[in-house]
Formats: structure tokens, sequence, C-alpha cells
């Protein structure tokens, strides 16, 4: 178990999942890594319009969540949203359409990049705004306990949004009703390009749950087994009606903060420290190490994603354009 800080009693177990799903969370991380290398492939093409706000590195952190999470759980996500979706099951081609603006993607192509969702898996279209998220996500666990159902709403969102008003007026919500709410901080160093440490007077994010009287605990987020045990018990302590937790998984995003970032203000020294870390190659080393799945077996997932990959970009080159007069349908309702 990779070392964590915590406070308010939080316990993290130490279960391990079953093989099935360890292969799960294997294919999934390396889904998300190629579908990302892929689309920054077709993007330098010319071939994706817009721009990209790539999840590279970070893969740990939504599989590992999603991991314990049902279909009917609602995840909110934010300008960085490819890994959240294909995490959450929301399909590669529908995911490749909507980047390419076709009336097939997950959003009939008028979302694009920053705002893939898919409601029939729990995967809201994504909120671009830094912080908008979050209050939306306590909405959801409010009408999810209004309701009594035992589903649980995430939320994603990277450090600088946890300097947003929004932020904290939506924790305090969420903290005062005890809303089964799981807090997900993907704290990757940097906001955009200001360092945290220049942001931050605090050590950690999680320090703030306190403030709020809620369980905070930070993890290393490129350990995908020490996401998923942390994401284990904040969703229990949510389906058992005990509220709120905020996790921030330390990670790191192997690229730029967009297309456009050249990554000036920081060293290579750190991002070749990073790499090394790599949540991927970290976790592959356990499967093989530890004797849960053997060469080829890995080989055959990382074959059967090379497959979906390609299937995913023949839809979206072969999906039509979406229709002018469409522009307002499912925009504005009566």
């Amino acid at each position: 178990m990779s070392d964590t800080k915590q406070n308010k009693k939080f316990e993290i177990g130490t279960e391990m999942p079953s093989k099935e799903l360890l292969l799960w969370i294997y294919r999934k991380l390396v889904l998300i890594r190629r579908f990302e290398e892929t689309v920054n492939d077709l993007y330098m093409q010319g071939r994706i319009p817009s721009t990209l706000h790539l999840y590279i590195g970070q893969e740990a952190v939504a599989v590992g969540v999603s991991a314990v999470l049902r279909r009917e759980d609602y995840v909110m996500s934010t300008h960085r949203p490819h890994g959240h979706a294909l995490a959450k099951g929301v399909s590669a081609k529908l995911i490749m359409a909507e980047l390419y603006g076709k009336a097939t993607g997950a959003c009939k192509g008028k979302g694009g990049s920053m705002h893939v969702g898919d409601m029939s898996v729990g995967m809201l279209p994504a909120i671009a705004i830094v912080g908008g998220n979050i209050p939306i996500a306590a909405g959801l666990a409010l009408a999810h306990k209004m309701q009594h159902k035992d589903l649980v709403s995430v939320c994603y969102f990277g450090d600088g949004a946890s300097n947003e008003g929004d932020w904290h007026e939506a924790v305090n919500c969420a903290a005062i009703w005890h809303l089964p709410l799981i807090l997900v901080c993907e704290n990757n160093l940097y906001a955009a390009s200001t360092p945290f440490k220049k942001a931050f007077n605090v050590e950690n994010v999680a320090q703030r749950a306190s403030a709020y009287g809620i369980p905070g605990v930070a993890i290393d987020g490129n350990d995908v087994l020490a996401v998923y045990r942390t994401a284990l018990k904040a969703v229990e302590r949510a389906r058992n009606g005990e509220g709120t937790t905020l996790i921030e998984c330390l990670t790191y995003r192997q690229c730029g903060h967009s297309r456009s970032d050249p990554r000036t203000y920081r060293s290579k020294e750190e991002e070749e420290i990073w790499k090394a870390k790599d949540p991927i190659l970290r976790f592959k080393t356990f499967l093989l190490s530890e004797k849960e799945a053997n060469e080829d077996e890995l080989l055959r997932l990382e074959q059967s994603i090379e497959e979906e990959i390609k299937e995913a970009i023949a839809f979206a080159d072969a999906s039509p354009e979406p229709e002018p007069n469409e522009v307002y349908t499912d925009v504005f309702k009566e």
C-alpha cells in the first residue's frame, strides 16, 4: 500500500480485486493510454478540430475509481474527460466520433473533446468550466438521497478547481447534508501552468476536508490499487449514508495542459522522474511479478485494444456530419 495522509478516521482497506477485475483494470488503463496517444496523432494530422486536454499519466485515477462503481452511479468530469468517460463505460466509437464532430458522436458532435458524456452509462456530459461540475455533482448526490437510492455521485476535478468558490460552497453543502458524494481531486501539481505550492498554503488539498468535517485522504494516484481500495471504502461509506469523502490522488500529466502547452514551466528532470512512476508500467509489473497474469494474457488484451481503436476511427470516418437544421435540437427545451 502506498503512503497516505488522512484525517477524520478514514481507514483504507487491503482488498485485492479478483483476477477478472485485475484484467479489467489493466485493459482500461491501456485503452485510455492508447486512445489518448491515437487522438493526439489524429489531431496533429488535422483530423480532429479544436484542442485536446489529454489524460496521459493519470489513468490510474479514473480506472481505480470506476472499478468500484455501478453503471447507475453518476460521474461528473472536467475539460480533461476522455479517461473518465472510457473508464465509466462510454464507447470509444462514440467518443471518437464526438471528437471528429460527427452526428454519431456521444453528444451528436455538439460537445467535442471537453463535453464528452453518455447518460446511459452514468457519465454526464463533462463541464469545462473549472469547478463548475462540483455543485452539479452535489445536486445529483442530493437527488439520490431524496429518492432513497443507494447510489453515489463522483466528481473529478484538478487541484486548481479546489480554489474556486463553487468548490467550497458545494463541499460545504455535501458535508452538512451528508450527501453520497465522492470528491476526487486529481492533483497533477499544476493548475495549467501554476505550481501547486504557489497557490496553496497547505501541503495537500485533502487537508481542507477537516474544515468541513468530512474525511479526507491523500494517496498515490499512480498506484491503481491504492485508488481502488480508497474508492472502495469511500463508496461504501456513501452507500451506507455516512456522507461525503474527499480523495486526493497525487499524479502527473505526462503531456501539456492542452495541445498548445509547451511545458516550459517544468523541468525535463521532473518529467523523467514522473515517467518512471508510470501507472501502467507499475501495474503491469505487479501483475506479472505476482503471477496474477502472464505476458500472453496481457498481449491479447493489448491487441484487442488496438482493434477497438481502429474500429473507433473507422466509425468516426464513416459517420455523417451533423445536419445544420439540428443545431438547436437538444439545446433548448420547452
